[in-house]
C-alpha cells in the first residue's frame, strides 16, 4: 500500500497540451476517482502514473520513490482497463496467474493467491475456463484479479466497467467497494460517469481541458462546486441554469428575457462585489425547486411554469417546466405527476442559489461581512 504525490506533471502531443500541471496529494489507501468528459486528460494522467505514458514535465512519486523515469514493471503497480485483454487461450486460472510465472514465484505461492483471490470475487467455479465461456461480468471478475493477485502498492483503474449493462455495472460497483474496503490498497479510478465518481470515491478530482478543476469528496464538490463547468457535470439531472444580471441596489438577481428576478440574502449580496461584471449565472439544483412550502414563514420564493415534461422514475419524479420561457428542471416525491400542460408553482430559497460570475465562470461565494 502506498500513497501517490503528482508535481506539476504536464504532458503534451505536439502543441496539444493534454495534461496542464496537475498537482495532487492521492493519500495512502485512498479510494481517489478522476472524472471528467472524454478528452479531460484524465487517462492520459492514469497512463503516466503507470508507466504507460511519459511526461513532458514533472515529477510522480508512488511511496515517496520518484518513479517518473522508471518503467511500468518497476512501479508495483497494476491495473485494469476497459477491455479484459484476458489471453483467449488460457483458463481463468491461468490468465490470474500467468504474471506470477514470469516472475518465476513457486508453484505453491501461484496457486496460494490464486486461491485466495478466487475466493474474494466468487470465481472458484470459473477458473478452468477460457474466456470465451465466460459473460461480461465474469470477464472483467477475472481481470479484477488478475491484478489483485499481484499484491500491488497501488491498484489503477481506467473505466473498467464501462462495457457492462446497467444493473451489472451498479453491483460491479458494489463489489469495487467492498473490495477497497478489504484490502485497503490505494485505488486511483478513471470515469467519465459521474454516478460512478459520487458512489465510490473517497476523494473524486473533476477534470477539464487537462487542467483539475476541483477534488474533495463527493459531497464538498457536489455542495460547492468551484465554477459552472463543476456545477454543470457533477449531479443528476444536472443544475439548472439561468442566465442574469445583478440589481446591487434592490439586492436581486434578475433573470435575462423573461422577468423572473430573485431576492438575494446578505451573504450574497456581500458576494457581488466579486462579479467581474454585472452578468451573472444562477443555478439551482433540481431538488431545491420546491413543490410546496410548508412553512408560511419561508423565504422561499414561487416561480410558475407549464409542464412540459414528467419523468416518473419510481420513488421520484423528474418535471421539465417552462419558466418564462426558461427550462427548469425539477426533482419531486415519484407520487406528483402532473399532467402536461399544466400550471405549476414551485418555491426555491435564497440560500440555495448558486451565483457564477457569467464571464469567468467562476463561483461567487457567500462571504462574511468584515
Amino acid at each position: 500500500m502506498a500513497g501517490i504525490r503528482i508535481e506539476r506533471v504536464r504532458k503534451t502531443f505536439g502543441p496539444v497540451i493534454a495534461v496542464s500541471d496537475v498537482s495532487l496529494e492521492i493519500p495512502e489507501g485512498a479510494f481517489v476517482i478522476l472524472v471528467g468528459p472524454s478528452g479531460c486528460g484524465k487517462t492520459t494522467l492514469l497512463r503516466m502514473i503507470a508507466g504507460l505514458e511519459e511526461v513532458s514535465a514533472g515529477h510522480i512519486y508512488v511511496a515517496d520513490r520518484d518513479v517518473t523515469w522508471l518503467p511500468a514493471r518497476e512501479r508495483d503497480l497494476a491495473m485494469v482497463f476497459q477491455s479484459y485483454a484476458l489471453y483467449p487461450h488460457m483458463s481463468a486460472r491461468r490468465n490470474l496467474g500467468f504474471a506470477l510465472e514470469l516472475k518465476k514465484l513457486p508453484r505453491s505461492e501461484i496457486d496460494r493467491r490464486i486461491d485466495a483471490v478466487a475466493e474474494i470475487l466468487d470465481i472458484q467455479k470459473l477458473l478452468d475456463r477460457r474466456p470465451k465461456q465466460l459473460s461480461g461480468g465474469q470477464r472483467q471478475r477475472v481481470a479484477l484479479g488478475r491484478a489483485i493477485v499481484r499484491e500491488p502498492a497501488v491498484f489503477l483503474f481506467d473505466e473498467p466497467l464501462s462495457n457492462l449493462d446497467a444493473k451489472l455495472r451498479t453491483a460491479m460497483r458494489a463489489e469495487l467497494i467492498k473490495l477497497h474496503k478489504r484490502l485497503q490498497t490505494t485505488i486511483v479510478y478513471v470515469t467519465h460517469d459521474q454516478v460512478e465518481a459520487m458512489t465510490m470515491g473517497q476523494i473524486i478530482v473533476v477534470m477539464k481541458d487537462g487542467v483539475v478543476q476541483q477534488q474533495g469528496s463527493p459531497l464538498e464538490v457536489y455542495r460547492d462546486p468551484n465554477n459552472l463547468f463543476v456545477a454543470e457535470f457533477i449531479g443528476s439531472p444536472a443544475m439548472n441554469f439561468l442566465a442574469g444580471s445583478l440589481d446591487r441596489a434592490g439586492a436581486r438577481a434578475v433573470v435575462a428575457g423573461g422577468g423572473l428576478s430573485f431576492a438575494l440574502d446578505g451573504d450574497r449580496v456581500r458576494a457581488l462585489s466579486q462579479a467581474s461584471a454585472g452578468e451573472v449565472v444562477l443555478g439551482i439544483r433540481p431538488e431545491h425547486l420546491l413543490a410546496e412550502v410548508s412553512d408560511p414563514r419561508s423565504s422561499a420564493q414561487p416561480i410558475d411554469g407549464t409542464v412540459e415534461v414528467v419523468e416518473p422514475l419510481g420513488a421520484e419524479t423528474l418535471i421539465e417546466l417552462n419558466a418564462a420561457g426558461h427550462r427548469l428542471v425539477v426533482r419531486v416525491k415519484g407520487e406528483l405527476q402532473p399532467p402536461l400542460g399544466s400550471a405549476m408553482r414551485v418555491y426555491v430559497k435564497p440560500a440555495a442559489i448558486y451565483l457564477f460570475d457569467a464571464a469567468t465562470g467562476n463561483r461567487l461565494r457567500p462571504v462574511v461581512a468584515a
